[in-house]
This record gives structure tokens, sequence and C-alpha cells, in this order.
């Protein structure tokens, strides 16, 4: 292709990239709430302010841009806010570590400023690579969770829930971080494969085997199955717990398994859930062996202030001791670890706040959203199914939204601040009423904090515009977009708050991606050295190529493996794209033409050929299967336009007349249409090519929707480019150079084709269509034989057999007798010993033939 003087040899999509982003303009993205125009709202996930924009946000994000582009070219009013989910330990534990204190050196409101601090900076540096991403987020409808604006409804949100009976505080087994010091709820208890002892124990005269020793001390009984016939009779029996004295009664119950140790099991507060349901159903004492900071408590006797492992080991030195430790077996275990830390979790009994789960409202809720993939649902069934107990919702930490209440010390009584005054600080900030039961003014703010996830999980209210009094403005939003591993918290709690406040399930979709693995084929991490950071992959390839490798990689909801070569090849198929940009442009900058309608049968095929491809990218697009529609996008540009349509028609667009008016016109209108639909996925190249085409920003563009029909073009042109490929194939095998004379071509076909001349023109070949019958003649014109039958039978006599043969008549060279005279002797002759070689001949003079999709085609080479 020859290079246009209006653009560069070279496509610098760096310089491009940070030249678009210098001029684009945020308001362009801005959610009007007057247009008239359809909404779609995206709730879009809130990340945790680490500072890094990791490739798994980048992912997701893509996605979300894809969406958020290819809605506003279809006239919809489109919301892509950006959120950031701010409080939780982990900025605790950085502000600690960054500042060398613990949250407890420094007052409340310290700490609190440190962290907003830290916050703040990592926003501004995820922010940058977002930019850089060229994601049309709407920045006039950002939100940071720990900001007063938000987390007062955040409160407010608690507050209403708690008048409406969905909120209470309880005492009650909770899952406890004692690393973090913290309650966590059921969602963020992360399960691992560990391997720990089944220590076998003589428990006053029956064996008992637990693979937690430590927690005898909080022994309240021991079950049998009722069915177990090694302790039939046994019900009622008082029994006493070794090393500590105290007495416990046997019970039995059907959830004991008899086949796992001894079949007999001690029962703990609390060891594990299902000590819990046993504590609950038989009424048992509660003993709390494990304190919040993980020690033993005095309950525990000598072993009292110890760590939980410092623990076991001891109490088994004393079995030891005491002769009562039997033996130990190796046990595979599934431990239930904190999140977070991945510190093993305890079940402490303690006084929390919760949210009740009602799961039949929940479950209605998320059927009346359209699931994408729609197996996605099935997760949140599974999660639903599965909840034991409430949502606790309490934390013991600092940086997190204040819980807004106080308690009367005088009295006990829970006194609510009025909505109009939120946000407070109860541990800073008093009512504004005495004690509406005893007249006090004597109060105790709460000091716990809420869970992170009653932030993000009215995110979906916060962008529709909810402000206390039923459903907002513009709910649902239309959908969100998330990953799959957040299904269980982000996606249930949503739901859940959503039902809560307004009655109604949150959004109309919900998109769930999948996760982003490393080259290795493993999840990225720190740990396996297989992080890639999207910065990395910009300053080589671009935004684009970051991009292309998100839309290109995996089907919605698959995880999906980042490849250094699957960026190459997105930066080869924008390099590949700029050459016919630039060829293109030039063709049109040479001479005026005149636009018009598709005449000329490339010009039709290519015309059907891209009514086709937009209709397959729109149902993908429509369908969020990114993956398909910018595969559509490359087959067409690369191997229909470039390969085959652009080849076929060089011959009229160097030309003049009504030929080349046909191929600039339509080489407009497809480039154009290409812009618009790589827009979404590649925004600034599309942007530079359209610049150099079109007026304004491709941007500000409607979606395609060239719609052209011609069945007939469709066919004749597969043909058309099927005969091209084969004589130009033809030409290579044999010697002959591709713009080098062909000589007289005629193609037999069955009913007319007028091609305009660009099959000749391509082909340097005075190419003829030939609707007649063909006047072509076979005629044996050599021999083939095939030694390696004949020199095995004949030997030495090989060349006098091969004589013979020459002399048939063609008859009997067509269909060879069964025996031949060789030198005066009768010989049989071989199977496949030869076959015939045909010429064909026109008019006298002989012809090559091909076959191109069973349509014979003559060539006459030039002398």
């Amino acid at each position: 292709m020859s290079a246009s003087p209006q653009l560069p040899k070279q496509y610098d999509a760096i310089e491009v990239e940070e030249r678009w982003q210098r001029i684009w303009r945020d308001e362009t993205n801005y959610f009007d709430p007057t247009s008239t125009k359809p909404q779609f709202i995206i709730d879009t996930p809130p990340p945790y302010p680490t500072g890094n924009f990791h490739i798994g946000n980048a992912l997701n994000w893509c996605y979300i841009d894809f969406i958020a582009r290819y809605r506003r070219m279809n006239g919809y009013n489109v919301m892509f806010p950006q959120g950031w989910d701010c409080h939780g330990l982990p900025t605790e534990v950085k502000v600690e570590e960054t500042h060398g204190i613990t949250k407890n050196d420094v007052p409340r409101e310290e700490f609190r400023r440190m962290c907003r601090e830290l916050t703040l900076g990592n926003i501004e540096k995820m922010r940058t690579t977002m930019r850089r991403m060229a994601f049309t987020t709407d920045w006039s409808n950002e939100y940071i969770t720990m900001m007063p604006a938000y987390y007062r409804k955040t409160q407010l949100s608690f507050l209403q829930m708690l008048k409406k009976g969905y909120i209470y505080q309880s005492e009650h087994p909770v899952n406890f971080c004692t690393r973090c010091e913290t309650a966590i709820a059921f969602a963020e208890v992360a399960y691992e494969e560990r391997t720990t002892k089944l220590n076998f124990f003589d428990f006053d005269g029956l064996e008992i085997a637990t693979s937690r020793p430590e927690l005898l001390a909080a022994c309240v009984a021991v079950a049998v199955h009722p069915g177990d016939e090694r302790y039939t009779g046994m019900a009622g029996r008082k029994m006493k717990v070794p090393l500590f004295g105290h007495e416990v009664p046997l019970i039995e119950d059907e959830a004991v398994d008899p086949a796992f140790g001894s079949g007999a099991v001690m029962i703990c507060t609390f060891g594990d859930k299902q000590d819990v349901h046993w504590w609950k159903q038989h009424h048992l004492d509660l003993r709390t062996a494990i304190d919040s900071h993980g020690k033993m408590t005095p309950l525990a006797g000598k072993f009292s202030g110890m760590g939980t492992e410092e623990c076991r080991a001891a109490v088994l030195d004393a079995m030891r001791e005491g002769g009562i430790l039997k033996r130990q077996e190796p046990l595979e275990q599934r431990v239930g670890t904190c999140w977070r830390c991945k510190t093993p979790i305890e079940i402490l009994s303690e006084r929390q706040w919760f949210v009740k789960i009602n799961q039949d409202e929940i479950l209605d809720a998320a059927h009346q959203v359209s699931w994408n993939p729609e197996h996605m649902l099935l997760r949140m069934e599974d999660w639903v199914g599965k909840m034991e107990w409430d949502w606790c919702i309490s934390r013991q930490r600092i940086f997190a939204t204040p819980i807004p209440v106080w308690f009367c010390k005088d009295c006990g009584e829970l006194v609510l601040p009025e909505e109009a005054d939120l946000p407070i600080d109860p541990t800073v900030d008093t009512p504004a009423h005495p004690c509406p039961k005893c007249g006090s003014t004597n109060f105790i703010g709460e000091k716990d904090v809420l869970d992170t996830w009653m932030d993000s999980s009215i995110s979906v209210l916060n962008v529709t515009g909810w402000d206390g009094t039923g459903k907002p403005a513009h709910f649902p939003a239309q959908i969100r977009p998330q990953g799959h591993d957040i299904i269980r918290t982000w996606a249930f709690y949503s739901i859940l708050r959503a039902v809560a406040l307004t009655g109604g399930a949150p959004w109309e979709e919900i998109l769930v991606n999948g996760m982003v693995l490393g080259e290795d084929g493993f999840k990225m991490s720190k740990s396996r050295g297989n992080i890639i950071a999207p910065e990395e992959i910009i300053c080589k390839y671009g935004a684009d190529g970051l991009r292309q490798w998100a839309a290109a990689g995996a089907a919605t909801g698959s995880d999906i493996m980042f490849n250094w070569n699957d960026v190459v090849a997105a930066s080869r198929f924008q390099t590949k794209l700029w050459n016919i940009t630039r060829f293109v442009v030039m063709q049109l900058d040479r001479a005026e033409y005149r636009h018009q309608e598709p005449t000329v049968l490339a010009d039709r095929w290519l015309s059907a050929k891209l009514s086709a491809t937009v209709v397959e990218v729109t149902a993908a697009m429509d369908a969020y299967q990114f993956d398909r529609a910018l595969r559509a996008i490359r087959e067409f540009a690369w191997e229909v336009l470039a390969d085959e349509y652009i080849e076929l028609v060089k011959g009229r667009l160097y030309g003049e007349g009504e030929g080349r008016d046909g191929a600039c016109s339509t080489l407009a209108l497809t480039l154009d249409a290409l812009c618009r639909l790589l827009a979404p996925f590649i925004p600034y190249f599309a942007e530079e090519c359209f610049s150099a085409i079109g007026e304004g920003s491709v941007h500000a563009q409607p979606w395609v929707s060239y719609a052209y029909s011609d069945p007939e073009a469709l066919t004749d042109g597969e043909f058309l480019v099927a005969l091209v490929s084969e004589l130009r194939r033809y030409k290579h095998d044999h010697g002959i150079a591709l713009n080098g004379p062909l000589g007289k071509v005629t193609v037999m076909v069955p009913h007319p084709i007028d091609d305009g001349g660009d099959a000749a023109r391509t082909l340097n070949a005075d190419l003829h269509w030939h609707t007649g019958p063909a006047d072509l003649e076979q005629v044996i014109s050599d021999i083939k034989f095939n030694m390696a039958v004949i020199g095995k039978t004949f030997r030495k006599e090989a060349k006098p057999f091969m004589d013979a043969v020459k002399a048939l008549p063609e008859e009997a060279i067509e269909h060879p007798p069964a025996t031949i005279q060789v030198n005066g002797v009768e010989v049989a002759v071989p199977e496949n010993a030869f076959s015939p070689v045909y010429s064909y001949m026109i008019e006298g003079e002989q012809v090559d033939v091909i076959t191109v999709r069973d349509v014979i085609v003559t060539i006459q080479r030039s002398a």
C-alpha cells in the first residue's frame, strides 16, 4: 500500500494517546439528569484505594467502558460513575506501618486523619491510571465513602433499617479474627486446606478425638449418635472433663458422625458452626476459653494468657504426662481464615450488630435481575441457601463509618440521632435531646463501627439519587458489572439493602466477569511473582493494546490469562489497520470523487460484508460478548477489506471515472464504519483514524446503522475473491510475477457475472466470463509412470515395458489392458503402473485448466 502524506508512516501509540488525552474533556461524559434520552446507569464497583489500579481492575473497567461508550453511541444518557470504597483494615495496617504506631497510640480522630490522608493520595494515583486507560468516567458523579456526604447515607440507611426491624443488636456467636481484633461476616471467611493432627484421648472412660485440644476448658458436653451401639444407655451421664475437672452431660444427636474418630465428640463453645448449632439446640452452657486477642482466658486455668497454638502444645504435653493421650493421626482440614490476614478464625460470643437475612426476599429480588452469564445466578442461590446466621455488621476498628447510636448511662436506653443531624460520630458528638425514657443527659457513644460492605452495598442507591425517602429518582440502575469473586458479598449485600430500603431489586442486569491469571496460569499474586501492572503494558503498547487484550481474551464470566503475545497481536492489528487507513486516505485525497451507491460487484460485495459485520458486532455488543465483537471486526478489517477487497480494486482506484468513484465511495463508508465499530474498544486509535476522514470526534457519532442486502453480490463476490486467489496462486506456482501478464483466462460460469474488470486488472490478464457450453477438448499429452511399481516388477525390463505402453492406443492408456507384449513376451500389467496425463485444447490451442468452486477456468498463458 502506498503512503498518505497526511499521516505518518508509523503509528506511535504513546504519542497519539497522550495527545488525545490532553484534548478530550470530562464534561463530554457527564450524566444529564434532565435529559429525555433513555437512561443507562452503571453501578460501577468502587475499588479499595491501594494506590495500584491492578490488571484485574483494568479488565473490569474495560468491560464497563465498552458498555458505556457503546450505549452513548446508541443514544443513551449514560452514567459511568466512579466510587472509592475507603474504609477498612488494610488502610489502618498501612498507616500503622508507615508511622510506626498502633491505632491505640494516638487519638481516634488523629488516626482517622492519617487514614484519610493516605487514602486520598492513593485515589489520585489510581485516577491517573484510569484516565490513561481512556475510561469515560463520569467524574461529576464520583463518590468517596469516607467523606461525610457519603457516609451520611450509610448512617441514614442504618437508622432506617433499624427502625424497620432489619437491624438489631444481640449477644451471639460470631466469626472473629483475633489478629484484626474484629468480628467478620461469613462472606469474609476464606477457606484453606491445612494438615493438622487428630488427637485421641481418654475422656472419663470414653475415647474422644479432637483436632482442637486447646478448647478442652470450653467443653460443655459430649455427644454421640443415638444409633451408635457403643454408647447405648449412656445418654444423660455426667462426665468429668480431663485436666479441668468440671462436669458435662453426655447427649445424643443425629448430627454426630459415628464413623469420624471414636464416634464421640466434645462440644465446645465454640470450635465450629456445628458447636453453635448444638449449643442452641440443647441449651448448653457458655464457656469462653479464648478472648478477642486470641489469648486463653482465666477459664483455662494454668494455660491462661497463652496463645492458641502455645496452649494446644501445652495441653497435649499435659495429656501425655497424665497418660490419657492415646495416639495421633494426620487430618486434612478445610480451615476458615480471615480473608484479609489469613489467620484462622475463632467463633466467639460477642455483643454485636446484625442485619436479618430474609432468604426468600433476597432470592425473589435476585430472580428479578437478568444475570450474565446466567449460571452466575446459581452462585447467588447457593450462597443464600447456605446462610445460617444473620449478617454481623459491627466491627471493632476505627477507620470506618461510625454506628450512629448512643446508650443512656442511667437506664441503658438506645438513643438515636435525628436523620437531619447526620453524619455524626457518637464517640465525639452528643444527642441533641435528653434520654426519651429517663430524661438523663449522660450518654455512652457506640465505639464499634460498620462493616465496610455497609458503605459499598448502597452504591447503587447513591448513584441513582437516594435521599432516604423511598425509591431514588433514577432507580433501579441498568447494570451492575462485577467480578464473580464478590457475588456473595457485594452482589448479595446490595440486593439485601435495596430490598430493605426501596422494596425493589437494585439493577436490571448484572454482568459478571472472571479473574485475571498470570502467564503461568495461576491467580496473580506477589508471592508467585506473576503480577503485571497496567502501566507496564501501557508504556510499551499503549492503552489500546491493553484494551484489546481485555476484549479478546475471554468470554464474559470466564477467567482470563494475561499473555504478552495477545498484546503484541493487538498492536500488530493496529499497525495493519493504520496502513489501511493511510492507503484509503491517500486514495480519497488524490483526486475528487463523486459519492455513489455501489454498482460494481466488488463494491456491492464489500458493502454486503460490512452490513453483515455490523449486524454481528451489534448483536455481540448487546449480549456483552466483547470477544466475539472484536473478532468479527478484526476478521473483516484484516481479511475482507485489506487482503481481498483493496487488492481487488486497486486498478480502479488508480484510474478515473465511475469505477474510481465507486471504489472511493465504498472505502470512505467502510473506513468510517470501522472507526465507529472500534471506538468502544480502542478509542485513541479510532479517534486518530476518524480525524483524517470525518468531522468532530468519532465518540460523538452514532453507532453504525448501515444495512445493505444483496445476496447475489455476496455469492458472486465470494466466487470472485476465490477466483483471484486461485489465479494468483497459479502465477506463484508457475513462476509468474504477480504483476506479470497472465494471458487469456476464460471462466466458465453458470450465470453472467460482471466484475467491472476488477479481476482482469488485478491479475493483469485478458479475462473473459463465459456462460455457454465449454468448447474444451481433453487429450492425452503424456503418460505418468509409477516407478515404485514398475521398477520393483520389471527391474531391467522396465524401459521396454514403458516403451510398449507408449505405443498403446489412447483407449488402452486410459483403460489399461490386463497384459501387454514386451519384447515379444506377454506380461501382466501391474495395478497402478501408469496413468494418462491430460491436456486441454480450445480451438486447437493447448490451455491449462483449474477449478474454482466447481467452476472450470482455462488459462492460455502469454508467450
